[in-house]
């Protein structure tokens, strides 16, 4: 099973990717997270990764895409994986594409999962934590019990993140719209392109998940 998970910044892709992981056995990987594992193994192209970072440019598609080819060659890959936010663009979604055919590696699915912007915007620019013991708030969902008081540790300091800001998820959902949306067509025209109600709750979404595998796994 080799499946890629879209959606906008709070969507719940490492979420749904972590359940899919579990229960499916697959491999999740996060560009980012495979990012620094390179660099920080030495690895050849890690340390090209690093070489660009350090001196402030951004790492070129050309190193992902190597770095993913070592990824999706490991041993935890070998039931398959899931591409938890990558490709972000249509070159991203060509250079993959050539890849897997290299690699001769089928792609099953390309999951969306669809958001209501604002009320996402709520969501996730409502979110604090205990700086304590970093257990999660919101300001509407999910007060403590007892205003200003930590309902697990007692602790009185809250810590809201930078990119939790409302102007911060603006920022982040208008890149996403105008990088990534593209390649959606890009997928919908290759027959392989499904959609889930991000905005529902947790469970309800990875059920919705597992319907289009279980579809997929009986028409092969």
């Amino acid at each position: 099973m080799r499946l890629i998970l879209l959606g906008p910044p709070g969507a719940g892709k490492g979420t749904q990717s972590k359940i899919l992981e579990t229960e499916y056995g697959v491999a999740q990987i996060a560009t980012g997270d495979m990012l620094r594992a390179e660099v920080a193994a030495g690895s050849p192209v890690g340390m090209e990764a690093k070489a660009v970072m350090a001196a402030g440019g951004l790492v070129s598609d050309d190193i992902i895409i190597r770095m993913l080819k070592n990824r999706v060659s490991q041993p935890d890959c070998q039931k398959g994986f899931i591409l938890d936010g990558f490709p972000r663009t249509i070159p991203q979604a060509e250079a993959l594409d050539a890849l897997l055919h290299e690699m001769d590696m089928d792609l099953d699915a390309v999951i969306a999962l669809e958001v209501n912007e604002p009320v996402l915007v709520e969501r996730i620019s409502g979110r604090f934590s205990c700086k304590t013991c970093n257990a999660g708030y919101h300001e509407t969902f999910k007060r403590p019990k007892i205003d200003g008081t930590c309902d697990v540790c007692g602790g009185h300091e809250f810590i809201h993140r930078a990119d939790d800001k409302a102007e911060t998820v603006h920022a982040r959902l208008e890149a996403y719209n105008a990088q990534t949306a593209p390649i959606l067509p890009y997928y919908r025209a290759q027959g392989r392109f499904f959609t889930v109600d991000g905005m529902a709750e947790m469970d309800e979404v990875s059920s919705q998940i597992a319907a289009i595998l279980d579809r997929l796994h009986a028409l092969n």
